[in-house]
């Protein structure tokens, strides 16, 4: 994509189509799209095997599967002691949704953004995990889950009292209690969305480094980063869907 500076470029390819002024609702719409996109892709294809799942003669894509349910299902066993039917499928969408917002890191950084721009789209940015906003929002979502599986695995007493008499058990530190906690649960989420932002925004601004070489010179440096990349993707969805899980299950028992 043509630009007038290496910085004009960069600043071009990090800069989100949004709805807005740039304050606090302002909506990266392409962070939306593909969002949507890899989430519908990832229901329709499990959707479809589901329906045509065959006992006798089963398809290769239906044992992918079939070991990533079971993968997901023994992770959440192993972090969690409570009721799985929630929280197993929870796991393995989370792990399938954000393999898939990794993956998209793989499309060359000009592709996409030279065919937006060629039917008058001006930016686009097509990397969800490389977005602020998408991590946090997953995080948020692990947030609320901590809190209800607080309250559901010790009631709302046994959550109350934990938050005021942990790890001190005595009324006069009971505002340090609070505040210890408060902050403990806060950094669990905040942890999960800046780890999978940074690591994936870091690789797209080494793609984004590597277009600006001359093409005869990108496939070296492209092609090496590009194979470590694809032991980090599927690592950082494992990270987060372990994580997930372990949070809860902390959540969830008492201590």
């Amino acid at each position: 994509m043509a630009a007038n500076s290496p910085t004009e470029y960069v600043q071009h390819h990090l800069h989100h189509l949004q709805i807005g002024d740039g304050g606090f609702w302002t909506l990266n719409i392409d962070t939306l799209i593909f969002s949507w996109a890899t989430g519908l892709l990832f229901l329709g294809i499990f959707y479809s095997v589901a329906r045509r799942v065959s006992a006798d003669t089963p398809t290769g894509l239906q044992n992918f599967i079939e070991v990533l349910v079971e993968f997901a299902d023994n992770t959440v066993k192993d972090a969690f002691h409570g009721s799985r039917e929630f929280l197993g499928p929870l796991a393995l969408t989370i792990f399938m949704w954000v393999l898939l917002w990794n993956l998209l890191d793989l499309v060359p950084v000009d592709w996409l953004p030279s065919l937006a721009a060629a039917i008058g789209i001006p930016y686009l940015r097509i990397v969800p995990s490389a977005d602020m906003n998408a991590t946090f929002g997953l995080s948020l979502m692990v947030l609320f889950l901590m809190l209800t599986y607080g309250v559901k695995g010790k009631g709302v007493g046994g959550f109350t009292k934990e938050m005021l008499f942990h790890p001190f058990n005595t009324i006069w530190l009971l505002p340090f209690n609070l505040i210890l906690n408060v902050v403990e649960i806060l950094a669990k989420p905040v942890s999960l969305a800046m780890r999978l932002f940074g690591n994936l925004y870091a690789a797209e601004l080494i793609f984004i480094l590597i277009a600006m070489l001359p093409w005869w010179a990108q496939w070296l440096p492209g092609g090496a980063w590009a194979i470590f990349h694809i032991l980090v993707i599927p690592l950082q969805a494992f990270i987060f869907m372990v994580l997930t899980c372990v949070y809860i299950g902390l959540a969830y028992e008492e201590h």
